[in-house]
């Protein structure tokens, strides 16, 4: 029987919400990987340094006895200090900036992507060589937001030349293109994105537990996703972008945006690369590239996952939460059989 091993597995974009919810689902993460960048966009975000240490120690309560490390990050402002965010930078991976409105929870994001604007906080961060990590889309047609972003990412770029700027969760080839064009430019991509196209959410019945965004894209953006994925592009990382939401809010008007896929993540991976045969590539891709970029040493940990069939649950339930999974009820070729 096939066996593959995953060293020290990193999700370099991960949502755990807070309470019960976090309770529910920061251990489908912490099971099986060494550490998650966590995204600060809760209600509030997180912009004090009391909020960030009070948050990580919930995580860590979550999680128990798990084998993890949960990067923090805050949510970004224009009128940060330099001697707060001295004060902070060991305690944080990096600031998410979120374009105002764009997304779930992001009502506090900045409304004007002005270089000028945004310049206080980006230079004390260029100096203090703390990553930005963006969500790059703009309020445009919702197949083009992420592509009207790129001028804004070439911008950053070049303004703040010194500043490692972190493409989330890119979803186009105009993206992919552009990590080889500058040299502070990185990227994240999730899983869903290296599988799925807006024909699978959309193109027949809805499928809601599929919706996400930025929204899933054209067959030509998925391969190039694809392709720098199988081929661990040493500027992309793998972030899940795993967004529970409890089930009413995902089967109802007004779907809520987000594709809940920690527990599968590592099986589902191992089945994408081994499918294209390009298995010695998948600890780069899921753990070295991060290490590299956001220069840190991952704690040890080794999932083992066997080619066996797992039926993925139909539901994930905590108290009163339950979150429905990518690709509830089916079966997947790979399955978990130690960690240590």
């Amino acid at each position: 029987m096939q066996t593959f091993v995953i060293n020290s597995a990193l999700d370099m974009h991960l949502h755990l919400r807070d309470e019960d919810m976090l309770k529910l689902v920061g251990p489908k993460t912490s099971n099986t990987f060494a550490g998650a960048l966590i995204m600060p966009n809760l209600v509030p975000p997180v912009t004090t340094k009391d909020a960030l240490l009070s948050y990580k120690d919930r995580i860590k309560q979550a999680c128990k006895d798990d084998n993890f490390e949960p990067f923090m990050t805050l949510f970004f402002k224009n009128d940060y200090s330099y001697e707060f965010l001295n004060d902070i930078k060991d305690e944080i991976i990096g600031i998410k900036l979120y374009p105002a409105g764009i997304t779930t929870n992001s009502e506090n994001g900045v409304s004007s992507m002005d270089i000028e604007t945004l310049r206080p906080t980006l230079e004390i961060m260029s100096e203090l060589n703390i990553p930005l990590c963006v969500h790059g889309e703009t309020n445009g047609f919702v197949m083009d937001r992420e592509k009207e972003f790129m001028p804004i990412y070439e911008s950053l770029a070049l303004a703040f030349p010194k500043l490692k700027i972190i493409m989330e969760h890119i979803t186009t080839k105009d993206a992919v293109e552009l990590l080889d064009k500058y040299d502070n430019l990185y990227a994240t991509v999730t899983l869903h994105h290296l599988l799925i196209t807006l024909d699978d959410v959309a193109g027949g019945a809805l499928k809601p537990h599929l919706f996400c965004k930025p929204i899933a894209k054209r067959y030509e953006d998925r391969s190039a996703l694809l392709n720098a994925a199988l081929s661990a592009h040493p500027k992309l990382m793998f972030g899940s972008d795993s967004a529970p939401h409890p089930k009413h809010k995902k089967e109802c008007c007004g779907c809520a945006a987000g594709v809940f896929t920690s527990p599968i993540a590592l099986q589902v991976l191992v089945e994408l690369f081994d499918r294209y045969n390009k298995l010695e590539n998948l600890n780069a891709f899921v753990s070295l590239n991060a290490q590299k970029i956001y220069e840190f040493k991952a704690i040890e940990k080794r999932v083992t996952l066997v080619k066996k069939e797992f039926l993925v649950p139909e539901v994930y339930e905590y108290k009163n939460e339950n979150v429905v999974p990518m690709y509830a009820k089916e079966s997947i070729a790979w399955s978990i059989e130690s960690i240590e």
